[in-house]
């Protein structure tokens, strides 16, 4: 993991492989395409149980893209801080998962 650091505000960047970019991209893409299909049913005056059950499979597609992106980065940023002697991101992690998990 490197850092870029501006006058403003310290950034962590994340490099990513082409193909876990495009895997990450390509959900977010059916995802955003889900939302438009519920804004056209909300148009639509769909029955309100089959709006729910879309919403529900937005939500499962967006934990879905969680753990995946959660998963690369213990196995990358997580995994290279510990081994860099960094044990804060082991408090780090604990928190972004408290917060993820509300």
């Amino acid at each position: 993991m490197s850092c870029c650091c501006t006058d403003e505000e310290r950034k962590k960047h994340k490099p990513r492989t082409d193909k876990e970019l495009k895997s990450l991209v390509n959900r977010l893409n059916r995802i955003e395409g889900q939302i438009c299909g519920i804004k056209k049913m909300l148009e639509a005056n769909r029955y309100c149980p089959d709006i729910l059950m879309q919403v529900s499979s937005v939500q499962s597609a967006l934990n879905s893209f969680n753990k995946e992106l959660l998963s690369s980065h213990i196995k990358s940023c997580v995994v290279d801080d510990i081994k860099e002697g960094n044990e804060e991101a082991v408090d780090e992690l604990c928190e972004l998962l408290k917060k993820t998990m509300k």
